[in-house]
């Protein structure tokens, strides 16, 4: 059963393409491809090849976060990581993982809760313990890797240079994306709210939303200050720069898709007049057909 509904879930993040590499567990390529990767200072995090190299995709960007006291980890990749995350972090720290924070709700990020000891604070946002609740994952035994710890707006862990501050600004990838700040060290993890540099992938079913998706990064930007590095959700470490751009990059396809059913376009055509290598030329286009489609269900 589990199986089966982590095949469902990687078809609704649109990954059908790599459901055989999740289903049989970690292969060679994606373990290959996994690396523990310096940040800053005491902040590292484990990648893999990001959402387009489809042997090699392990899951979400895990932020390891070494205090006095032991190691957060933000998001447990894949179901069956579990190993291969404690056996990467052993190679820059022997203290204890302590603490999870869980992004969001998917699969990819939230997989491997249950490998870690029932005495780990999970922590996330209210309503992304409440899209957990439903999965087969966190039935029964299960609910013992449910976050324990949630908050509304924002939650501070820790203090001084150890202080983490999680964040919730309104829909977006989901109903419940935390962006997670390393105050101290000017890094935010920002789950799949910047998973990549093309659309988002929009999860209506867990409560996302095309259209506040600019309106959540922008409050982000507004509030959060003294960042300078970005840890996306699926792709290598980037810019604060480059958050604001994604910020903008959204608003265009929510205001393009406003502008296409004015001109009586349909998403499609919307989506093909959407001027992607003029402005964002780094940017893939995977992903905003789909996108478009969405933005304009929430419109019309």
């Amino acid at each position: 059963m589990r199986r089966v509904l982590i095949f469902s879930a990687l078809v609704g993040v649109g990954f059908g393409s790599m459901i055989a590499a999740a289903v049989q567990g970690p292969t060679q390529a994606q373990l290959a491809a996994a690396s523990i990767h310096q940040v800053k200072d005491n902040l590292y995090y484990i990648g893999g090849e990001g959402p387009w190299n489809r042997d090699a995709f392990s899951g979400g960007n895990i932020g390891v976060f070494v205090t006095g006291q032991g190691v957060t980890i933000v998001d447990t990749k894949l179901p069956d990581w579990g190993p291969t995350i404690l056996e990467k972090i052993k190679t820059v720290t022997d203290k204890p993982v302590i603490a999870i924070i869980n992004t969001h709700t998917h699969f990819d990020h939230v997989g491997s809760n249950d490998y870690f000891s029932e005495s780990v604070n999970i922590v996330a946002h209210e309503n992304t313990r409440s899209n957990m609740e439903s999965m087969e994952q966190f039935q029964g035994e299960g609910a013992k890797f449910l976050p324990k710890q949630t908050y509304s707006d924002k939650l501070s862990i820790g203090s001084g240079a150890e202080q983490i501050d999680l964040y919730h600004f309104g829909p977006g990838h989901t109903s419940g994306d935390t962006f997670v700040v390393f105050p101290a060290l000017g890094v935010m993890h920002a789950g799949d709210m910047f998973a990549w540099k093309d659309a988002p992938y929009l999860d209506r079913n867990n409560g996302g939303s095309g259209v506040g998706f600019p309106e959540t990064l922008a409050k982000a930007i507004a509030t959060i200050t003294n960042v300078d590095t970005v840890i996306p959700g699926h792709i290598p470490v980037t810019s604060w720069s480059d958050f604001e751009e994604y910020q903008r990059f959204n608003a265009d396809l929510v205001e393009s898709s406003r502008q296409g059913i004015q001109a009586g376009q349909t998403a499609e055509q919307a989506a093909a007049a959407f001027d992607l290598a003029g402005k964002y030329p780094e940017y893939r286009a995977d992903r905003i057909e789909a996108a478009f489609q969405t933005i304009y269900e929430e419109l019309e």
